[in-house]
């Protein structure tokens, strides 16, 4: 008997060996090479920025004043706050705390005080206060005077600060030899 009639003999058998071809035929057909492409993306990095600030006069007065009179010229400190660092930040000035020589009488009350922004520079050359685009940040007595906010500063960007003080007129004999002493506290955040 030849192959054909044992297998048309026994259906099953032909099914199974007809089911043996089909799958070395798949596998055949299924192994062949594929397109593939693919792409990577190594040593992603990332870092923090700074934000720092440079004072012009870091751990010494604005300004110091002495021999006041009612109603006298103010006197007159500058200092240069710089933001030093990669990210811009919203500076602020804050008043630290006053001590007064005559508690009864606090010379705070009457002083007179401003903090004028003069603008903004880069380099050697500060901008010229006083030159009608100034910006007032603060402008009453020591003892009143909190936070005031400056403004935010972009990296890199450097203001001038014109602070003046001055014993008011109505300061009567009661504030005579009177001292008072503050601390000037610029943030950045």
């Amino acid at each position: 008997m030849s192959r054909l009639q044992v297998l048309a003999a026994h259906p099953r058998l032909a099914l199974s060996a007809l089911v043996t071809l089909l799958l070395a035929a798949g596998a055949v057909v299924g192994s062949g090479a594929d397109f593939t492409a693919s792409s990577a993306n190594p040593a992603n990095t990332f870092s923090s920025g700074t934000l720092s600030m440079v004072n012009s006069k870091a751990g010494t007065a604005v300004l110091s004043a002495s021999g006041m009179r009612p109603g006298d010229p103010a006197q007159v400190g500058t200092v240069d706050i710089e933001n030093d660092g990669s990210l811009s930040g919203a500076f602020t000035l804050a008043r630290g705390s006053v001590t007064n020589s005559d508690t009864t009488n606090p010379l705070a009350a009457k002083l007179n005080v401003q903090v004028i922004d003069c603008g903004t520079f880069s380099g050697v050359t500060p901008p010229t206060c006083l030159d009608g685009d100034d910006v007032t940040k603060y402008s009453g007595t020591l003892a009143a005077m909190g936070t005031t906010a400056l403004g935010t500063y972009t990296a890199g960007a450097k203001h001038r600060y014109r602070f003046t003080v001055a014993l008011d007129s109505s300061a009567d004999n009661l504030y005579q030899g009177d001292s008072a002493t503050v601390g000037f506290d610029f943030n950045a955040a």
